[in-house]
Formats: C-alpha cells, sequence, structure tokens
C-alpha cells in the first residue's frame, strides 16, 4: 500500500500553479497542459513508490501497436501504471472507448484531461475525480498507486529471498564443483577440455575459477532460459551443448542441480509468473535483461567490473538505430538488407542493437530482410549469459516477425578484439567449436560497412588483490599506442587502454577503409580530457563527419550530479553517443586509414559507394581537411529519465527514421592541440608562458617553459597500508608487510619462479596489498629490507600530513618525488607548488616542502619543485629554467647584466634596478596563480590544462 498523497502536497501545488500559467496564455490543449500532469505524476510516484514515468512508451498488444503517453515502472522496468493525456475540448468518455477498443490495458490506468480523471483498474472502471479538486485528485493519485498486480508483488517479494540467498546457493555450487575437481575423473576430463578451449578462444590468461563460474551461471540460469524464451536452446545452441556436456560430467556422480536449486524455485517462478504478465516480447526482453543485469553484478561483481557491464536503456538503442538508418539513406542512398550494408555490433550483450536493426530492416526493406538476417548482420559476446539470451532475443525477434524459426548464425562467442589481424596475419586462435569456428571465419571476411553498440566502458579492475584484469591485446594496444598515444601530448595516457577506447581504434580499422558508420555509445571522457588529444586527431582524420550527442552525467567532474539520478548508465562517468561517418563523396577522395600492418586500406566491391566512385585506395594525405564536427550537450541537471525522454523524442519527432537531422548541432572547430571544446579565452590563454611541458621534461637543451620538470603526486592505490597518522602503527605494520614479501619472494625463488603471479601469491589483505608494481618487484626476484628512514611525512590531503613508507616497491608509482625529496633534508630547502584540478574539480593551488599524494586535492595533482637532485639527495639543481628567467628579466628588469638568483640583492648602489631572481619566479607563480580575475576568466582553461602565465603589468608598475 503506498502512502497516501496529501491534497496539499507540494507536487499538488505545483501542478495547479502550472495550470494558471497555461491558462494565463490561453494554452489548454494537450500538448501544453500535460506537462503539467506529467510532473505531478513524476513526482508523487518517486515519492509514493520509487517508480520511474517513462514517457511516450509503445509496445504491440494483440498485433496492435499501443502507445502511451507514461508508464509508470519500477527499478526491475515493470510496468504497474499507464497514464493517459487527453484534450480539453475532446470528449473524454469517447476517446475512453477509442483506447479500449485498440487494445490498452485496463489494469490500472488513468485517463484524464485536466478538468477530470477516470481510474480503471483490473479491467473496472474505480472512480471518477474532479482535477480541480485537490482531495479528489490526492485520493486518486493514492487509489492508483496502491493498486497491486499480483504476479509483481510476489516478484518483489522474492526479489528479496534472492538477495539474501543466492550467494549461499552459488558458494555451495561452487563448493561441488571444487569437490568435483578432486573427486571426480570423468568430470575433470571434460573440465580439462573444456579450460582448453576457453583459453584458446576467449582468454589465454582465463583462470580456472573463471570457467567455474561460467558453470555457475549457466546452471542458476538454465531454467529461466527454457521457461521464458524457448524449450531446447541448450542442445541446439553451439557454446550452450558444449558446457550441457561439462555438467553433465559433474551431475554424473550423485549431484542432481534440479534438487540443489530447489531453494531457489521461488524466484524463478515468480520472475517466470512476472513475464508472463507483460504484452510483448520486446517487454520481455528489457524485464529479462534487468534482471539479468541486477542478478549479475549482486552475484558476481568481479566480472561485471572486469567488464564494465551496463546494459543499454531502449531509448538509446532506438536513437543509434534510428541514426545509422539516416546515415546510411542520406550519405550512402542504402536502407538496411541492401547490399553492401554489413553491420556488426562488437560488444552485444543481451542482442538490444540487433533486435531493434531487424525491426527497422522489416519495416523498412521487407525484400531485403531474409538476406540481411542470414548474411549481413553479426554480433559478437565475450560472456557466457549475455551471449546465450542475444541469440535467444535474436532468433525470437526473427521468428515473430518472418513467421518461421531459423538460427542466426551471426552471433559469436568471441572476444572482438582478439579478431583484429597481426602485420602477418595469423591469428593464433581457436574459437570454442567447429561451428563457432566458421561463424567467426565468416564474419571475418565480411566487408563491414556499420558497426554499431555499446563497449565496456571500464578502465579496470577495482582491487589489484582481485587478481581480475582487464586483458591486454597485442594488436589493438599496438594500434593504440602507434597512433592515440604516438599523438598524444600528455605525459601519462594510461587511460587510452581502456576498453572503449580500444573499440574505437577497432573499429577504425575494421571497416579496412571502405566507407561506412560507427555508432557507439560509451564513456565519453576523450571529449575534453588531455590524455586524448591523440585520439581526437585520429578520428577527425579517420572519419569526415562526426557528431557526439553528449548526455553528460560525470559525477566526477561535478560532485552535485549524482550517478544513479543523472547518469543514463547509474555510473560515475560522463556518458555521450558518437556517430562518426566515412563517406569519401565528403572532400572528393578517401581519408586516411591503414590497417595493423601499416598497409593502405582497400574498398571491395561490397562498399557503400561501390561503382566508379568508390575508392580503391586510402591515401593517408597530409592536406585532407579535417571531419566536420558536430556536438550536442543536454543539460548538465537533467535526469536520466529527461535524457532518454530527449532521444525518444528525437528519434519519433520526423518518423522513425530520424534522429540526427532533428537534433540542434553546433559545429567546432578543433584548435592546434586537437582540443574539441575549446574554452573561452583560449587564444589568449595559449599566448602566456607555459608553467611546464611534456617536451619540456624530456628536453635536453633549452626549453621554452618556466619549469624544467615537475611530477604528479605518489600514487600508491594501497593508502591504507603505507600512510597512517600513527608512526610506530606505520612502522609495525610496514615491517610485517616487507617480511610477507620476503617470505613470498623466497617460496617463489623455491617453486621455480613461476610467471603466474597471480596464481602463486596468498593474499591476506589483513596483511598486505600485492598491487601491480609490488608483483613485478617480485618477478625480477628483488630483494627489500625494511629501513625506518624511509617513513617520511606527506602531505595525503588539504591540510593534513601523514606519515608515509617512501619506498617504490609498494608504491604503484612514485613518478619524479624521488628526486624532488629524495631524503629528509631536502625538506629543510625545497618547496613544491602543487596545482590541482584539471579534468576533475575546479583549479586549486597549494605550497608544500613534502611529498605530496596524487589525491591532494584532485586526480592529479601536479607538483612544480624550486629544486631538483640525484636520488642520493646531491647534484641539486634549479628546476626554473634560465629561459623563463631570461623572459622575466627581459621584461621586468632593464639591464642586460642582471644577477643570477643565488646572488645577494644590492642595497643603495644601483637605486631603482629590479633585478629578478628564479625565486622571485617562483613565488610570482605561486601568487599569480591565487589571483581571482585570473581564476575566474581562465577558469574552463584551467579545468583542460596545465596552467600558463602571464605577466602582469609592466617594468614600471
Amino acid at each position: 500500500m503506498a502512502a497516501g498523497i496529501k491534497p496539499d502536497s507540494a507536487a499538488i501545488k505545483q501542478y495547479y500553479q502550472m495550470l494558471e500559467g497555461a491558462e494565463g496564455q490561453d494554452a489548454l490543449h494537450e500538448g501544453n497542459v500535460r506537462r503539467a500532469f506529467e510532473t505531478l505524476l513524476r513526482e508523487t510516484a518517486r515519492d509514493a513508490k520509487k517508480w520511474e514515468l517513462v514517457t511516450e512508451q509503445s509496445e504491440r498488444r494483440a498485433g496492435t501497436l499501443v502507445r502511451y503517453d507514461g508508464v509508470l515502472r519500477d527499478q526491475w522496468r515493470l510496468p504497474h501504471g499507464y497514464w493517459e493525456a487527453k484534450d480539453t475540448h475532446d470528449d473524454l468518455d469517447t476517446e475512453i472507448r477509442k483506447k479500449r477498443d485498440r487494445g490498452y490495458p485496463l489494469t490500472n490506468i488513468i485517463f484524464e484531461d485536466t478538468r477530470e480523471a477516470v481510474l480503471f483498474q483490473d479491467n473496472d472502471l474505480i472512480l471518477r475525480a474532479d482535477v480541480r479538486q485537490p482531495e479528489a485528485l490526492a485520493g486518486l493519485l493514492t487509489r492508483f498507486f496502491s493498486h497491486d498486480i499480483p504476479p509483481f508483488v510476489k516478484f518483489g517479494e522474492a526479489v528479496t529471498y534472492f538477495q539474501g540467498v543466492i550467494p549461499e546457493i552459488a558458494g555451495g555450487l561452487k563448493g561441488r564443483i571444487e569437490a568435483a575437481h578432486r573427486e571426480n575423473t570423468a568430470f575433470g576430463k571434460a573440465f580439462d577440455g573444456f579450460m582448453a578451449v576457453c583459453k584458446a578462444s576467449l582468454n589465454p590468461n582465463i583462470s580456472p575459477a573463471a570457467v567455474d563460474e561460467m558453470l555457475i551461471q549457466h546452471m542458476l540460469t538454465a531454467r529461466l532460459i527454457a521457461k521464458i524464451f524457448t524449450e531446447g536452446f541448450t542442445q541446439r545452441n553451439a557454446i550452450a551443448a558444449e558446457i550441457e556436456t561439462v555438467i553433465g560430467a559433474l551431475t554424473s556422480a550423485h549431484f542432481n542441480p534440479k534438487d540443489f536449486l530447489g531453494a531457489l524455485d521461488r524466484f524463478y517462478t515468480a520472475i517466470e509468473d512476472a513475464a508472463e504478465k507483460l504484452a510483448d516480447y520486446s517487454q520481455k526482453q528489457t524485464f529479462i535483461n534487468t534482471v539479468y543485469e541486477r542478478f549479475f553484478q549482486g552475484y558476481s561483481v568481479k566480472v561485471a567490473d572486469t567488464h564494465g557491464i551496463v546494459y543499454t536503456p531502449q531509448p538509446i538503442v532506438d536513437f543509434m538505430c534510428a541514426a545509422v538508418e539516416e546515415v546510411l539513406l542520406t550519405e550512402f542512398g542504402k536502407k538496411l538488407g541492401d547490399p553492401g550494408v554489413y553491420i556488426i555490433d562488437p560488444c552485444t550483450g543481451t542482442g538490444n542493437f540487433a533486435v531493434n536493426l531487424l525491426r527497422r530492416a522489416h519495416e523498412r526493406n521487407p525484400r531485403g530482410f531474409d538476406r540481411f538476417y542470414r548474411e549481413q548482420l553479426f554480433a559478437n559476446e565475450v560472456m557466457l549469459m549475455p551471449y546465450y539470451i542475444a541469440s535467444l532475443n535474436i532468433e525470437h525477434e526473427y521468428f515473430a516477425l518472418a513467421g518461421k524459426y531459423e538460427p542466426f548464425e551471426g552471433v559469436c562467442f568471441v572476444d572482438t578484439l582478439d579478431l583484429a589481424e597481426r602485420a602477418d596475419g595469423q591469428m593464433g586462435f581457436s574459437f570454442m567449436t567447429e561451428k563457432n569456428a566458421a561463424r567467426v571465419e565468416r564474419q571475418k571476411r565480411a566487408p563491414i560497412t556499420v558497426i554499431i553498440g555499446n563497449p565496456p566502458y571500464n578502465v579496470g579492475q577495482l582491487n589489484e588483490n582481485d587478481n581480475n584484469k582487464n586483458r591486454a591485446y597485442e594488436v589493438i594496444d599496438g594500434r593504440v599506442a602507434k597512433t592515440y598515444a604516438k599523438d598524444s601530448k600528455a605525459t601519462l595516457n594510461r587511460a587510452l587502454y581502456d576498453p572503449y577506447v580500444k573499440f574505437f581504434r577497432w573499429a577504425s580499422d575494421r571497416l579496412g577503409g571502405r566507407d561506412g558508420v560507427v555508432c557507439y555509445v560509451s564513456n565519453n571522457s576523450f571529449v575534453d580530457q588531455i590524455a586524448f588529444d591523440g585520439m581526437r586527431k585520429h578520428l577527425l582524420n579517420d572519419f569526415t563527419a562526426v557528431y557526439h550527442l553528449d548526455l553528460h552525467g560525470n559525477v566526477r567532474q561535478n560532485p552535485k550530479l549524482s550517478g544513479t539520478t543523472h547518469n543514463v548508465f547509474g555510473i560515475q562517468v560522463g556518458v555521450g553517443i558518437t556517430v562518426a561517418v566515412r563517406s569519401s563523396k565528403h572532400h572528393g577522395y578517401p581519408i586516411g586509414n591503414v590497417d595493423a600492418a601499416g598497409n593502405v586500406g582497400a574498398s571491395g566491391s561490397d562498399a557503400l559507394t561501390s561503382g566508379s566512385d568508390a575508392p580503391t585506395t586510402t591515401p593517408n594525405t597530409p592536406t585532407k581537411p579535417p571531419a566536420r564536427l558536430l556536438y550536442h550537450r543536454v543539460p548538465e541537471f537533467w535526469t536520466r529519465a529527461e535524457k532518454l525522454a530527449f532521444l525518444a523524442d528525437h528519434v519519433e519527432r520526423k518518423g522513425r527514421e530520424n534522429a540526427l537531422n532533428t537534433v540542434e548541432w553546433t559545429e567546432l572547430t578543433a584548435d592546434n592541440r586537437n582540443t574539441w571544446l575549446v574554452p573561452e579565452n583560449a587564444d589568449q590563454f595559449d599566448a602566456f608562458i607555459p608553467i611546464g611541458s611534456r617536451e619540456a621534461k624530456s628536453a635536453k637543451g633549452q626549453v621554452e617553459a618556466i619549469f624544467k620538470t615537475y611530477s604528479r603526486g605518489i600514487a600508491t592505490n594501497a593508502d591504507n597500508y603505507i600512510f597512517d597518522f600513527d608512526r610506530t602503527s606505520l612502522i609495525k605494520r610496514m615491517q610485517h608487510i616487507v617480511h610477507d614479501y620476503r617470505v613470498h619472494l623466497g617460496r617463489w625463488l623455491v617453486e621455480g619462479q613461476p610467471k603466474s603471479i597471480d596464481g602463486f601469491l596468498r593474499v591476506d589483505e589483513k596483511v598486505h596489498k600485492w598491487i601491480r608494481n609490488t608483483k613485478r618487484t617480485l618477478l625480477r626476484g628483488q630483494k627489500v629490507e625494511f629501513d625506518e628512514r624511509k617513513i617520511r611525512l606527506a602531505l595525503y590531503r588539504p591540510f593534513t600530513k601523514r606519515n608515509y613508507y617512501f619506498e617504490r616497491v609498494f608504491n604503484e608509482d612514485t613518478y619524479q618525488f624521488p628526486r624532488i625529496f629524495p631524503i629528509s633534508e631536502t625538506e629543510r630547502e625545497n618547496q613544491v607548488i602543487i596545482v590541482g584540478g584539471y579534468g576533475r574539480k575546479d583549479f586549486a593551488i597549494s605550497l608544500t616542502n613534502t611529498i605530496c599524494d596524487v589525491n591532494f586535492y584532485a586526480d592529479p595533482a601536479q607538483c612544480f619543485p624550486f629544486y631538483s637532485y640525484d636520488e642520493d639527495g646531491s647534484n641539486r639543481r634549479e628546476n626554473i629554467t634560465d629561459w623563463a628567467l631570461k623572459q622575466f628579466q627581459e621584461r621586468y628588469s632593464p639591464r642586460s647584466d642582471a644577477l643570477s638568483s643565488d646572488s645577494p640583492r644590492p642595497e643603495g648602489e644601483g637605486l631603482g634596478v629590479r633585478v629578478i631572481s628564479k625565486w622571485d619566479i617562483f613565488y610570482y607563480v605561486y601568487a599569480l596563480l591565487h589571483h581571482p580575475a585570473y581564476r575566474a576568466k581562465f577558469a574552463d582553461n584551467l579545468k583542460r590544462e596545465l596552467p600558463r602565465i602571464p605577466f602582469v603589468g609592466d617594468s614600471s608598475s
């Protein structure tokens, strides 16, 4: 039962205020007044039941397409109520009768016209209310939110039960499998065979525990697949059949999985009953996707973390598919299903993009539909359960549209990034089964022209101790290094190896020189962060037009945002939709693109621009004009629901084939540093002196920057272990950690120096966190001794110092600090300006004489020291460049024989002569970076790059 809605609630008061505003403008037709009731429903639904109002929803009921003004859905995407708004000039009863005849559900629905609201529940008229009366309106809403749909209620109860028992059930299954490894010879043989296949097909570093988890996933979800989707799937599907063989061996020795899973019967039945209540297969699809996402992230957090599991909301899928259709038609005169249109979703998840494309192909191009399904549509998935569900979803959609069953041969159980060809053309991987391998080979031969999907967004595991790394890929990592990283001016570019970045690189290469389209929804850090300057450069070189729809939601940049409220995926990083178009007709010649071997790509006869105008080579012409760059950003504080409604509106505004042409794009021009979102005052800021630069750090001669070198703050990735307010506690802990390391080192040497360090380690997080650098040190066989002199004070957070163990082995990276504060004595003479804020928070500056943590204020804190040293504390040298000294002396000191930085200042004689020293410059920079006018005027610039320093006044000021 929902809490009663009060007649004097803020939401109802706001509703009447909005109506009064519409009346004052004489605008009481449906389009204007519906916004008032929509806002009322959204606010009250959220407060009363935590439901989400989804507007402009369509579904098929008994073969008829019905479209709702609003659907109230719970967190599992189950529909609990509907809303239909009618015009004040319509006869409400007549309109209700029409909707009823069309098959609109009367389970729990409100019809209203701003004068009267009518509530139907379970096919009966429950009440009529005069919405101008607060008491009547509140009563109607209370009744509406209090209505229960029995299968949904049981499902909610079952979920609560399931969340508590699933870890126990999964743990029990894990125990049975571990026992079978020890005792069941038949299982061991079958498992070893399957394990070898997984290593060859999916990941050469895959662990037995990960394969065990695949078996657990299969057993936990096999019933749902059979009941909700189709019987016989495990016999038909190539991968499922292979796993069933292993499970058959597992269960042969007196283990009945049905009996073991009996505790979950309540949950399975609740899911099945709730799914049965849904109107069409697409609703069941959405529901099961949500159940699977929540189930998977709850049961297997590590795998969800590694792969960045976030499934794509339907409005995003619809917008992207509409955008691809639009580009195909407007740029190439092609439809889905036409010859030359070969599409792949390289990370298909549960198959939503492929399903949407099938519907569109069937509607627009029925003649080409069968060919599209059989020959021109491909999808890859590397995780077992999404692969299953994708196969089922796509095959069912074809059955619903074509009226016949036919297996979908375009879906492969494979890691897409493994399909990147090496320079020698060799692969080195097999692909699970002969049938799956045949599918992979057919896909590799296909002249792909459209790539669409939602690549994994995640940078890597949350905890090094989880031994849960994202994979390295020889070919794609090499391509990223030779392109995006090579052309980046950023000091550190680790973010360029995020999975989603690799998928952009793979997609650009996979087109192989052909005209085509890449459409991704992804983490959109690449749009404005410094590390991605090389990637931005290549995107504009690899394509002729790039659209980016910025859906924002970056909680790290704006802490006022909530990931669950404002982000379309409920994550912390910003999200955007990118549509990159390669069309040779844009500039009269094809654009630059090379394959993994460095060869120029070619377009075959199946290219989108086939015929005499088709490009045969793709010269990397340096004079090629940059691609058109079109950008639109939704309001920063829009909620997830508002962003998804925006996308739905732009698909439907001029018909389902439209998306891009209804968005108000801003055309951008990248600057010479490959910045897309060029800040205001960029030219003026660019004219100032750089405080430091990547080129200055690596240069051996004269450098044109104020500081020769600078450093990130130290990054431990193990703060709780090597930081402590209490010195004595830190000493004891570090002694224990060093001892633990030495024990492991001794055992590693005795056991033959095994290369698989993650399998070798015996991790006890109460003692030690085995970060990457510690593991690398062990693999080098390096001995470590505890040294109390390495206990130093470090600036951990603003105005907060902690004791810190300054030893490279137990830090992820100490960067340049072994040369900035190599020994404690240097803290008495050296000083460091700390600059924080670009990329995350507002700009900040501080000054310290101690080691600084990378997260001192923001990530990363950049540190500019006055002195640098050798690592033993000797050979002190000034870090302010002679070039900078000359610039300041020429600006402010008229004398040509200005004294050196260490010379005493003249007193008395030489009155009026002003000598600029390097210490003067140091403090000038520190003071200038505090100046309110400077920080206000160049706030956007300071968020994107290191500060640049202007001269203030002139020599007489």
